[in-house]
């Protein structure tokens, strides 16, 4: 594909950072980054409807291709994942909705994509990026360049051919001496204790 448009998105429940980049060949250029923010909103439920009809707007205006989100950390607070884990939902819904291709990525997977160093700070991951794809400022939020970061890095893993256009007939590459595998369901096969 010569060209193609990425959404990205940092979930949260205070604050959802989005990004938009476009990909001509091989070049990177941003669209677009901002926040939703949330806080004054009391209701969980209300929060949700919100990062709902927000990236549909986003979808509507810049039909997007494919949309890159971060997966939500583990942590020791079981209500905040919850709370994380429905709003990366509910955004991953609106996608959904509108046959957008979903690729989720870790925090870790992220940070080492963008700086090499999968424990990089929020302002690390910033300001590589602006080398990357060369914006002037940053915003206030850096939920928006964590959103830029989830796109950057699936431009990245497609580059690196990590990801094939069919989710079932993908290979991974593997290094010399290790084996690989056709899809998720053959690698389960030969994985059995890898099954959730």
């Amino acid at each position: 594909m010569k060209e193609r448009i990425i959404l990205g998105i940092d979930p949260g429940t205070m604050v959802m950072g989005y990004s938009l980049i476009l990909q001509r060949d091989k070049q990177l250029s941003l669209l677009r980054m901002g926040v939703l923010k949330l806080k004054q909103y009391d209701n969980q439920a209300l929060k949700l409807k919100k990062i709902f009809e927000r990236v549909l707007e986003i979808i509507e205006e810049y039909h997007p291709d494919e949309l890159a989100i971060e997966a939500p950390f583990f942590g020791k607070n079981v209500q905040s994942m919850l709370k994380l884990g429905r709003a990366q939902g509910v955004a991953m819904a609106a996608a959904l909705y509108r046959d957008i291709p979903i690729f989720e990525y870790s925090p870790r997977k992220i940070k080492q994509s963008i700086t090499g160093n999968g424990a990089a700070s929020k302002e690390q991951v910033a300001l590589m990026l602006q080398k990357i794809i060369q914006f002037e400022q940053l915003p206030e939020f850096l939920d928006a360049t964590d959103a830029t970061a989830a796109a950057v890095c699936h431009y990245f893993q497609r580059s690196l051919n990590i990801i094939g256009d069919n989710d079932e007939t993908k290979t991974v590459k593997i290094p010399k001496g290790k084996k690989s595998f056709s899809s998720w369901s053959s690698f389960l096969e030969n994985n059995p204790d890898r099954k959730i």
